[in-house]
C-alpha cells in the first residue's frame, strides 16, 4: 500500500520537468498557505477567543475573509488600490531615475565610490519616515510628500545594488573594449548596463519591497484615498474583520507586484554568469 507522498512523487516522474517543477512548487506554496491559515486560526482564537475580547473577533479567519471577499466588489477598495500602486509607481521611478546613474558611476569610478560612501550609507540609515516632518514643510501637498517619502526609501537599495552589478562586470570585458579604443561612455552603454540588468531588476524588486512597507504609514498624512486611508478608517470606526481584510489586501497586492518584477528577472537570468 503506497502512501500519499509516494503517489504524489510516482505522478510528478511521469511529468516533463518545467510541469514537474510546476508541480512541486504549487504544492508545496499550497502546503504553507495550510500551515499559515492553521497558524492564523490558533493565534487568533487564542488571543481573541478569550472572555473580554470578543470585540476583536472580527480578526479570527472566517470574519476577515468573508470581509475580504466583501471588498473585491466594492469600488472604493479598487480606487484605493489604483492610487496605492500609482503612489509607489511615481516614487520608485523618480529614485530610479536618480538612483540608477548614480549606481552605474559611483560603480564605476573607483574614486568616485570611496568619495560617496560615507555619506550614502549614513543618509541609507535614516529611516524614510522621519523625513515625515520635513515633507510636510517642503512641500505643498500631501501627494508630492507621499512620493518624497517613498523615493527616499527607495533610492538607495537602487543606488547600492546597481553600484555592486557594475563591481561584478567582468574586467577583462572592460579592458578589451577599452583596448579597442572605447570611451567610458560605450563602455557603460554597451558593456556595463547590459551586464547589469539582472542586479538592478533585483535593486527595482529590494525598492518595491520597502516602498509598500513606508506606503500604508505615508498614506495617513491626510490624503483620502489609498490602502493606508482605508485601513485607517477602518481602525477609527472599529470595523475589525474589515481592518483584517485591508491588511490581507495589502499582502496580496505587494506578492503580486513583487511576482511581476521576478518574472521579469527570470527573463534576464541568462546575464548571471
Amino acid at each position: 500500500m503506497q502512501t500519499t507522498p509516494q503517489l504524489f512523487q510516482k505522478r510528478l516522474k511521469k511529468l516533463g520537468p518545467t510541469w514537474r517543477y510546476l508541480a512541486f512548487r504549487l504544492g508545496y506554496s499550497l502546503l504553507g498557505i495550510g500551515l499559515f491559515i492553521l497558524l492564523w486560526v490558533a493565534v487568533g482564537y487564542a488571543l481573541f477567543a478569550r472572555p473580554g475580547y470578543e470585540q476583536f473577533s472580527g480578526f479570527l479567519p472566517v470574519p476577515t475573509l468573508e470581509a475580504f471577499w466583501g471588498l473585491l466588489f466594492e469600488s472604493r477598495f479598487w480606487m484605493s488600490v489604483w492610487a496605492s500602486i500609482r503612489r509607489v509607481m511615481i516614487g520608485i521611478t523618480i529614485a530610479f531615475i536618480i538612483g540608477l546613474p548614480f549606481g552605474l558611476l559611483i560603480g564605476f569610478y573607483q574614486k568616485l565610490q570611496l568619495l560617496t560612501y560615507t555619506p550614502v550609507q549614513f543618509l541609507r540609515m535614516i529611516s524614510p519616515l522621519s523625513w515625515m516632518p520635513v515633507a510636510l514643510l517642503v512641500f505643498h501637498s500631501f501627494e508630492s510628500a507621499i512620493y518624497f517619502l517613498i523615493t527616499m526609501a527607495t533610492v538607495w537599495p537602487i543606488i547600492l545594488n546597481t553600484a555592486h552589478g557594475v563591481s561584478q562586470v567582468n574586467p577583462h570585458w572592460v579592458n578589451m573594449a577599452r583596448n579597442q579604443g572605447a570611451q567610458d561612455y560605450q563602455l557603460l552603454t554597451r558593456i556595463v548596463v547590459p551586464a547589469s540588468i539582472p542586479y538592478i531588476l533585483t535593486s527595482l524588486r529590494l525598492a518595491l519591497g520597502v516602498a509598500w512597507i513606508v506606503l500604508v504609514p505615508a498614506e495617513f498624512l491626510g490624503i483620502s484615498s489609498g490602502l493606508g486611508y482605508i485601513i485607517n478608517d477602518a481602525r477609527d470606526t472599529m470595523e475589525y474583520d474589515r481592518l483584517g481584510a485591508i491588511i490581507i489586501a495589502i499582502g496580496f497586492v505587494g506578492f503580486v507586484l513583487d511576482g511581476s518584477i521576478e518574472l521579469i528577472q527570470r527573463m534576464f537570468s541568462w546575464n548571471v554568469a
